[in-house]
């Protein structure tokens, strides 16, 4: 059990009855929890030439789960990979007022107003380039809901192409990006999308945030991707992470907890200290909606035209399988750790997948090695038969 599961796990009645969190949370919890549980189901192997068993625990397969959350975003990582177009990208942050940010919080549903906004600014920014031929970038938005210290703090990574796909079928690079403007068109494109959800009482914050805010939200650029290594990296260690890794947090007595940062500002060591349940409403504040979708694709990622078939991609359909085959648990566990989670640790022999138990009811361990020894006896003695 790792120190996440025993957080959770030490104080999962409070969370339950006291703080009253949304049904996905709880689901969300109860997954992670019992993530690796024998009794929750696996699979069994068994080594043909030893006889030696092995007992694989099913994983919950949540993002909120560390380990499974990991892998999660590694599948999005490879699968995003694979529809990048092979030239440079620019990494773009969208953020917004901090007197916003509790609407969003107050209102889930509000956050697709955040990527509707993204989306026409950017779209548009291109499209003034030349209206005729109508200049298409690649864009992908992931919506993070959270910053280092783990507040609620909304804002959205969008990774665009340094460039546009016309409707003749011609490419032009665009390296200036006029960020002034990306500012205050996102400003109000967003105060317009919120408008249109909320009642009338929010035109006099509409009103205020204009004021305060003259020169738009702010959108800040990441350094420009150029290698496809580097942005398939990139993609994998910044867009794709969770909430908070396991290595972030230091310490647990049961009562507190103990958990680092490297400041935004200036990239300072941060240690921070916290009541254990206010740790927890931290984490829990980030678990998305069900079926919520935390990464979009627009303009030419989005569609499916013959014409953008002859643009090079990031990754060649050649490479596909050799990636997803690398992105297996076996494979994962094997560059990970070290060690194959199959492999018999008796005679080094690769195990066989003898029986697979599906079903979540509590099960004691003992009871399926036994049923397993009994399944394969009775192979053995109609094989001999």
């Amino acid at each position: 059990m790792n120190v996440l599961q025993e957080i959770f796990k030490d104080n999962y009645e409070i969370i339950q009855y006291t703080l009253h969190p949304r049904d996905v949370v709880m689901e969300s919890i109860d997954k992670m929890i019992n993530c690796g549980d024998p009794s929750f189901g696996g699979a069994m192997y068994g080594c043909t030439h030893c006889g030696t068993f092995k007992f694989v625990p099913f994983r919950c397969h949540s993002k909120f789960c560390p380990s499974c959350g990991a892998k999660y975003c590694n599948d999005r990582a490879t699968a995003m990979s694979f529809k990048l177009i092979r030239c440079h990208h620019r990494h773009c942050v969208f953020t917004i007022d901090e007197q916003l940010r509790h609407y969003f919080l107050e209102d889930r549903s509000l956050l697709n107003c955040l990527f509707s906004a993204v989306r026409s600014v950017v779209l548009n920014m291109f499209y003034k380039e030349n209206k005729s031929k109508n200049f298409v970038p690649g864009v992908v938005c992931v919506l993070h809901t959270f910053g280092r210290p783990l507040e609620w703090n909304p804002h959205i990574h969008c990774l665009i192409t340094e460039g546009g796909f016309s409707d003749d079928g011609y490419w032009r690079n665009i390296k200036h990006f006029n960020y002034l403007y990306l500012r205050k068109a996102f400003q109000t494109a967003l105060l317009n999308e919120m408008e249109k959800h909320l009642d009338p009482s929010f035109k006099k914050v509409k009103a205020d945030i204009y004021k305060k805010d003259k020169n738009g939200f702010y959108v800040y650029a990441k350094p420009a991707l150029t290698d496809p290594s580097t942005v398939s990296q990139y993609i994998c260690r910044y867009l794709g992470r969770p909430v908070i890794g396991l290595s972030r947090i230091d310490s647990y007595d049961g009562e507190s907890v103990v958990f680092h940062y490297n400041r935004h500002e200036d990239n300072a060591y941060i240690e921070k200290k916290l009541p254990v349940i206010d740790f927890i409403k931290l984490l829990i504040q980030h678990i998305p909606e069900k079926h919520f979708k935390m990464t979009r694709y627009y303009g030419l990622y989005a569609r499916n035209r013959k014409l953008d078939e002859s643009l090079h991609r990031l990754v060649p359909k050649s490479k596909h399988k050799i990636l997803l085959d690398f992105n297996t648990w076996r494979n994962r566990i094997a560059s990970c750790f070290g060690y194959d989670p199959i492999q018999c640790p008796n005679c080094k022999k690769q195990m066989e997948l003898l029986d697979l138990y599906y079903k979540h009811t509590k099960v004691s361990l003992e009871d399926l090695y036994e049923r397993t020894m009994a399944k394969m006896k009775y192979h053995a003695g109609g094989k001999a038969a």
